[in-house]
């Protein structure tokens, strides 16, 4: 036994010092890629300064506008280098650099001979070269090339911070495994001279007990892990998703609201010079309808990402705030509830069937009264049209510490396809005839899940629904001595 000791020790040394070479290696994967990003974000904002200059000059002739210009020739080199040579030997960015030198060129170029025909006294040549959109083609190519550069960079900084949290768990399983390895074996060789062969083999069945009381909960807690990680990935692809979605819109917008400035700064600097009809109707209609409708746009999807801020800080102050574990009686709960949507219920002439036997668990009376109460809100929400709602609910203990609670209705019910996806933030499923950002079932299963217990849905489309609650009988057990 001591020699196996030993032995697992020497095992568990070697695995510690791979881990940790592991770490290394992640780490200054990670300042490469850092240093890579920090490269593209100098290119691409010595370009945008470049581009601030020659549009300063352009508008004012004034010399001081051309202070970012001559700054960003200056610096534009050697920022150049250093993107090169952080992206070499690196096929997924070095096959795109050649389009990108081409593109920054020929943007340089195009700025450089601007301002040498403003500087010739050729100012009309010079604008229409930028209203060519030569300039802003050239721009566009090289933002997108710099962002699928930074996107690649992000989408690898995100694998590597993901191993290396994985590495450094592992390295503290390891650890945790090499100290109990050492008590093992120190308190094993103290037994085997104290104590007789008898003594030693019960001691054996105790140890044996212990390990297998370990593993179940170890793998109690990986699954929690597991699908703790996939929730945080899911939730942070919705929200970058759907962020992202009115982001666009504004760049968009933003866009076509720089296109329609174009008629209306030639009318205003026409400066005593006859424009053309076509020129004053272009100017005309980009104050009476181009301009208003971008802000419109613009102003819609500044409120659409408001909305969906607002929406994740209210499911985050919910997780953050102080759990009170108290007595609550379920039947009480559930008769509150119905309570609050029976009006509604009566005016379809439904039911409410909360008759069942009084429960009584140990957990948070408000996050169970929001539970219950979205769900309620939820079946009445979605009852289908021409048929009197039923509403029905049940209280079945389930053994070992949990409770299950069933909220059923008649409803529209939820496709097959839909029954995971509604729990999803932002996501709703079927026919979308009423108000709301898709966050009700997923505030359900945070705060559910926020008591150790969990949310399971089973629907027929037509028929209705049925949300099955399991809920830990004491919630005090379940933050073994964590600040409720």
């Amino acid at each position: 036994m001591l020699g196996l000791g030993i032995a697992l020790l020497i095992g568990m040394v070697g695995a510690s010092l791979w881990l940790v070479e592991k770490n290394d290696n992640y780490s200054r994967e990670t300042a490469d890629l850092r240093r890579i990003r920090s490269a593209i974000l100098d290119v691409l904002t010595t370009l945008q300064d470049a581009e601030t200059g020659q549009r300063g000059y352009l508008l004012t002739r004034r010399e001081d506008y051309l202070a970012p210009y001559r700054e960003a020739l200056q610096t534009l080199a050697e920022k150049r280098e250093r993107l090169v040579a952080s992206v070499q030997n690196k096929p997924i960015y070095t096959g795109k650099l050649p389009v990108l030198q081409t593109a920054i060129d020929a943007k340089i170029a195009e700025i450089g001979r601007t301002i040498d025909l403003v500087n010739a006294g050729r100012i009309d040549e010079a604008i229409d070269i930028v209203r060519a959109d030569t300039g802003l083609i050239y721009m566009q190519e090289i933002r997108n090339t710099l962002d699928e550069f930074q996107d690649v960079t992000d989408d690898r900084l995100r694998v590597i911070v993901n191993d290396q949290l994985q590495a450094a768990d592992n390295l503290r399983w390891v650890t945790i495994g090499g100290a109990i390895a050492i008590i093992a074996v120190v308190g094993g060789a103290l037994f085997l001279i104290a104590k007789y062969v008898g003594e030693l083999m019960r001691s054996r069945e105790e140890v044996d007990s212990l390990n297998r009381g370990l593993e179940e909960r170890v793998n109690e807690r990986t699954r929690d892990l597991i699908r703790a990680n996939q929730e945080i990935q899911r939730f942070a692809y919705i929200v970058t998703h759907d962020l992202r979605a009115p982001l666009v819109n504004i760049m968009g917008f933003l866009s076509e609201f720089e296109a329609s400035l174009k008629p209306i700064e030639s009318y205003v600097l026409a400066d005593g010079a006859t424009l053309s009809e076509n020129e004053i109707r272009d100017a005309r209609l980009a104050v009476k309808e181009d301009l208003p409708e971008a802000i419109g746009f613009i102003r819609s999807s500044t409120r659409k990402m408001d909305q969906l801020i607002n929406a994740i800080l209210k499911i985050s102050r919910d997780g953050r705030r102080k759990l009170q574990a108290e007595k609550v009686d379920l039947k009480e709960l559930l008769a509150v509830a119905a309570a609050s949507v029976q009006h509604q219920v009566s005016a379809v002439d439904g039911e409410i069937d909360v008759n069942v036997q009084p429960f009584t668990v140990i957990s948070d009376r408000i996050s169970l009264d929001q539970i219950l109460g979205n769900l309620f809100d939820n079946a009445v929400k979605y009852q289908m049209k021409g048929r009197p709602l039923r509403i029905s609910a049940r209280i079945m203990p389930q053994g070992r510490g949990i409770v299950r609670l069933d909220i059923t209705d008649n409803g529209r019910g939820i496709a097959e396809d839909d029954l995971e996806r509604i729990f999803e933030l932002f996501r709703r499923a079927g026919d979308q005839d009423q108000q709301g950002e898709g966050i009700g079932l997923a505030h359900v299963r945070s705060l559910i899940r926020n008591l150790g217990g969990d949310i399971t849905v089973a629907s027929e489309l037509g028929k209705g629904s049925t949300f099955h609650l399991t809920l830990p009988t004491d919630l005090r057990k379940i933050t073994r001595g964590n600040d409720i």
